[in-house]
């Protein structure tokens, strides 16, 4: 997964600090992280453009990174003392999890997730079952990156080509915008998947010279989506609603 930050040193030690990265490797202008499932690539931007990310769940494409926790309330009581802005106060949420919403120092939107997801829609019970066996984490443990799209199946068909199933899903009821979540897996990782059948989404042109989430890092040798620019001598591609992603074969 890659960032934009203004300030590496601060970057790394807000992760490691808050989220228990691993420190893998750190120069002034890039560090690399270990989030125990997913390696984390800070990327320094010494004249920032203005975001154009929007966080309102209704923009297609990037909505957050969560993180598997054990311990959420402690975190939480951390993260407030260190003056951490939040994006919503942790709640227990539908499917059995206690979660809560906070922004890095770039503005990057994270979520913690405490409890094993139970899931109202199980569409491959194998990849549920692997999904709980990985259990409690010791530390912070990397778990989805979410995005709204405007068609399920035509995301279902983009990420089956780069290895991931549908596993599984959680309705939310209370929402009356029609909004669904479907989860879709490869590995210890998910890709969470927003749908709102009720509501006008907008749309975001690439950007990768403004602070926060620049792309997902896939493991594999071609792209079904388009090339949509270039971030540190890597190809960015598309899917059918802007998420970003590029590909490091292992």
């Amino acid at each position: 997964m890659l960032l934009n930050v203004t300030d590496i040193a601060r970057s790394v030690e807000f992760y490691r600090r808050q989220l228990g990265a691993v420190v893998v490797a750190q120069r002034e202008d890039a560090a690399e992280l270990d989030l125990v499932t997913a390696r984390l690539l800070l990327s320094r931007v010494d004249a920032p453009a203005e975001s154009t990310w929007i966080g309102d769940d209704l923009q297609r494409g990037f909505r957050h990174v969560g993180f598997k926790v054990s311990d959420l309330d402690a975190r939480v009581a951390a993260l407030h003392e260190a003056g951490v802005p939040f994006h919503l106060e942790p709640i227990n949420a539908e499917g059995g999890v206690r979660i809560t919403f906070f922004f890095d120092p770039d503005g990057t939107l994270l979520e913690l997730v405490e409890g094993p997801l139970q899931y109202h829609e199980v569409y491959d019970r194998d990849a549920v079952e692997q999904d709980w066996a990985l259990g409690d984490p010791e530390r912070p443990r990397f778990d989805h990156v979410a995005g709204t799209v405007d068609d399920l199946e035509a995301t279902r068909e983009h990420y089956a080509k780069l290895g991931y199933l549908h596993m599984s899903g959680i309705h939310q009821p209370s929402d009356d915008r029609g909004f669904e979540i479907n989860f879709l897996r490869s590995g210890d990782s998910s890709l969470e998947i927003f749908t709102y059948d009720r509501a006008e989404k907008s749309t975001r042109d690439p950007q990768f010279d403004a602070p926060g989430f620049v792309a997902v890092a896939f493991d594999a040798d071609t792209a079904p989506g388009a090339r949509v620019g270039t971030v540190s001598g890597r190809d960015v591609f598309a899917d059918p609603d802007g998420l970003h992603y590029v590909l490091v074969p292992a």
